[in-house]
């Protein structure tokens, strides 16, 4: 009989930090030494114990991943996106890992409408342009960066990742000939692209802190080590990033921090040129662009801050960017803008009110705006997929909880919208079954919190006797977390789990004041809200506290560090995905990657000793308390994520067990950021999780 391993217990060899006359004693901060063997063994030691620990889910994972596959039609086909002579579409087959990317030559100039494809009837004409199982050969990790075809159809670019740390290859292929180009450019940022010619590569790189700093050009069949540096930026707290505009006018630079940006232009026919400022930086203005043409004027269309919280757009002229603006649509108080789509005719804004996703359409001639309806209570959509200029019709995915992604081409003349595709969901899905609604729950200060809520109806409506709940949050850097479908979401729906989700503050759900008030020096919103959220789902009869998981991840697993300290008699569990908990060390140390511009969301802790004191006050790591009974807590890593590095759960970890916490670690150790790549790969992944949570909930055995 084999001997059950115990929990790992990390060697303690205490390291001072010292800060503003403040002294913490970091036992586990030599974890962070990667090339270490003892590190690593120590993580594999973790593995083989969170593995010992669920090795009894093993049928019930395997159960969940068949549940999965009984829905999918794994072998299937996107709808085809025009650009150029081409229709271009993905292909998935059952079996396969990856993606294969194909074309297919328009019937007529004049073909606007997507032809109907089968994964079982031959397309005429088809070419396979990239095959992702092949270039994966050989690769436990495989990620697609960038991915571009020239205008005229002729040559494509594609980058590649086989590591995990987010550093890509890039090379290009002649797609009359096949031929691949001897040029091969390493260590790239994604989102390289060609040039509207297709004779050039535009390229990012980072500097040594891992930020996109360099904006460069290299012209194929040149020598790569001689690239022609367009733009760069060596102020630390901002991202460089850049691409052509719909029209193929302009080359726009954007650089920003996460609350100050600014916008250069290249004429696309001269990109030797010095590139001209749209706007000069305004420390809090934060603003986007895109080139549309009016009246024979090239104009740019502004979506800005200055001044409008919300955001406002104005236009300007190309020619005059920082002269006279006209007003579009004035900033308003509840609405904000996120972003938008410039096409020949008209252009598309995207914007949120009440806490959703909405799109319009701005007519160039009138100057009307006309907003796009949807029938449900909660729902997402957005743009996507369109890249002619002057198209007839747009292509934008839809959303619920309830509704399967769908992708839709609206006719911006009539309003008319043509359903192209919903996601297949086999087995017999019918959304009837299951419900979706939105409720709120009241903070500390008062501030009413909005909750989503997704249950199957056949177990009664939410309320009406306690039932087990999965509850997620993010709340940071103004990200949303929208309404969307998940067919793996159906295994805990199917066993009479409610999926809830907290839209705290932090978060961008509720306009740009609601992310203002859980950043900085607000951040402890963000964890108070997420705890009045389930302390609402008890009071009101939802769940009670030994039927609730928690999960987050990244900035999300912060919350997850901190409201386990805050509340932890109010989860039976919380799943932790590449939690950033050791929040303080990482934001005082300016050598690592990404910590500076960090400082804009979370305050600078290096010089401002309130934020150090704030920070220290609810990072996970250094709050974890003795004599607390913490729920049951799952921790999932990646060796190579370059975001947040694996030893901030490890240390956590490793200090949650000092205190006699029943927790895991699960640590990849060929991934990065984003975990494993590959669906399968993926769906065991969540699998894995997914049981781990069953368990804890009691509905396992369900």
């Amino acid at each position: 009989m084999t001997e059950r391993l115990s929990a790992p217990r990390a060697r303690q060899h205490p390291q001072a930090r010292t800060h503003h006359g403040d002294t913490f004693m970091d036992p586990y901060e030599w974890l962070r030494e990667k090339d270490n063997a003892e590190v690593i063994t120590h993580l594999e030691a973790e593995n083989a114990f969170t593995e010992q620990e669920n090795a009894h889910l093993e049928p019930l994972r395997e159960t969940i991943i068949q549940e999965l596959k009984s829905r999918t039609q794994e072998t299937d086909l996107s709808v085809p996106t025009r650009k150029g002579d081409w229709w271009y579409y993905g292909r998935t087959l059952e079996g396969k890992q990856y993606g294969i990317q194909c074309r297919a030559p328009l019937t007529s100039p004049d073909d606007w409408t997507p032809p109907v494809l089968s994964p079982d009837t031959e397309v005429p004409g088809e070419q396979i342009l990239f095959d992702g199982n092949v270039e994966a050969e050989g690769h436990e990790f495989f990620s697609l960066g960038s991915f571009d075809i020239s205008r005229d159809g002729t040559r494509m670019l594609w980058a590649t990742d086989v590591t995990g740390d987010e550093r890509y290859t890039v090379r290009v292929r002649d797609l009359v000939t096949g031929e691949t180009f001897a040029d091969v450019i390493e260590g790239t940022a994604g989102g390289a692209e060609l040039t509207p010619d297709g004779l050039a590569i535009i390229y990012t790189t980072v500097d040594e802190a891992w930020r996109p700093d360099t904006v460069w050009m290299h012209t194929i069949g040149g020598d790569v080590t001689a690239p022609t540096r367009l733009f760069h930026q060596p102020d630390e707290r901002f991202w460089v990033g850049a691409g052509f505009c719909r029209s193929d006018r302009y080359l726009m630079i954007g650089q920003s921090t996460s609350i100050t940006s600014e916008v250069l232009l290249l004429d696309a026919d001269d990109l030797l040129a010095e590139p001209r400022i749209v706007w000069p930086q305004a420390e809090g203005v934060e603003y986007s662009v895109d080139h549309a043409v009016i009246d024979g004027e090239d104009v740019l269309f502004i979506v800005h801050n200055d001044g409008a919280l919300d955001f406002e757009l104005v236009r300007v002229s190309a020619n005059d960017p920082q002269g006279e603006r006209t007003v579009i649509m004035p900033h308003t108080t509840g609405t904000r803008i996120l972003d938008i789509d410039c096409f020949r005719d008209f252009t598309v804004v995207e914007y949120r009110r009440e806490g959703l996703a909405r799109m319009a359409k701005l007519d160039h001639a009138t100057g009307a705006v006309s907003e796009v309806e949807f029938d449900e209570p909660l729902f997402a959509v957005g743009v996507s997929g369109n890249s002619e200029w002057a198209p007839q019709l747009i292509r934008f995915g839809y959303a619920s909880f309830v509704t399967p992604g769908s992708v839709f081409d609206w006719d911006p003349a009539t309003g008319e919208k043509f359903l192209r595709k919903q996601q297949p969901v086999l087995g017999g899905y019918d959304a009837a079954d299951y419900g979706q609604s939105r409720v709120w729950a009241r903070a500390d200060d008062g501030t009413e919190v909005p909750v989503s809520l997704v249950w199957k109806r056949s177990f009664g409506e939410p309320g009406d006797s306690p039932r087990p709940v999965h509850l997620y949050g993010y709340g940071s850097y103004e990200h949303s977390i929208d309404p969307g479908f998940s067919s793996m979401r159906l295994s805990a729906l199917d066993r009479g789990v409610i999926f809830a989700v907290a839209h705290i503050r932090g978060g961008g759900e509720m306009g740009r004041a609601w992310y203002e008030e859980g950043k900085l020096l607000a951040k402890k919103n963000t964890f108070s809200d997420f705890v009045a959220v389930a302390r609402h789902l008890v009071d009101s009869g939802v769940t009670t506290a030994d039927r609730m998981v928690a999960e987050g991840g990244s900035a999300g697993g912060l919350l997850m560090g901190a409201v386990a300290n805050l509340a932890p008699e109010l989860f039976a569990g919380v799943l932790a995905s590449v939690p950033f908990v050791d929040a303080l060390t990482t934001i005082l140390d300016p050598s690592l990657p990404l910590t500076v511009i960090e400082w804009d969301e979370w305050g600078d802790p290096l010089h401002n000793a309130d934020v150090y004191e704030y920070m220290k006050s609810y990072t996970p790591y250094e709050n974890v308390a003795e004599g607390v009974t913490y729920p049951r807590i799952l921790a999932v890593t990646s060796l190579n994520d370059t975001r947040v590095y694996y030893v901030e759960p490890a240390k956590w970890v490793a200090r949650l067990r000092d205190v006699g916490a029943d927790v895991q670690l699960k640590c990849e150790m060929v991934a990065g950021h984003g975990g494993v790549t590959g669906r399968y790969n993926s769906w065991r992944e969540r699998a894995y999780e997914l049981a781990w949570m069953f368990d804890v909930l009691g509905v396992a055995g369900d």
